[in-house]
């Protein structure tokens, strides 16, 4: 089953969540410091809650969330048969789950990840993701453009 990703940024997140949970009918699948995510099943949805990014109400990125690793390779050769620019991540830990994944960004640079969960991980408080030495403290640093990325 695959379904859309929605990452917001928010200004505090106990009352995103209890807002959400209403909207949604659906309790949070996974809490942690600065971050929650809902797995909602209808409509199916990812909503990402992330405390203290950016602008409180705007959009930290979107994504779609498939089955497989081999969901995240088809659809990186898809988007690259399609001459988009594409930057892969492998077993990377992000959002308290370890990914695989394909970044790519939009007309308007909005970024996009397609994106399969192999394992949950424990990330440092406050800590989203974790950067290989060099890379965008910020978050997806081999990312095509935008540096807004979190996870």
């Amino acid at each position: 089953m695959s379904r859309v990703q929605l990452a917001l940024n928010v200004s505090d997140l106990a009352e995103a969540i209890d807002f959400y949970s209403k909207l949604f009918d659906a309790e949070p699948a996974k809490v942690r410091d600065g971050y929650a995510n809902f797995a909602v099943a209808d409509p199916p949805l990812k909503l990402v809650l992330i405390e203290g990014t950016g602008e409180p109400g705007s959009l930290n990125h979107l994504g779609v969330e498939v089955a497989t690793t081999d969901d995240v390779s088809a659809a990186t050769a898809r988007l690259a048969g399609q001459g988009l620019g594409t930057a892969t991540e492998d077993e990377v830990s992000c959002c308290f789950a370890v990914q695989d994944k394909v970044w790519t960004d939009g007309p308007d640079g909005e970024p996009w990840e397609i994106y399969t969960v192999l394992a949950d991980a424990e990330m440092p408080a406050g800590q989203l993701r974790e950067v290989e030495p060099g890379g965008d403290a910020m978050c997806c640093g081999s990312a095509p453009e935008s540096s807004a990325r979190c996870c």
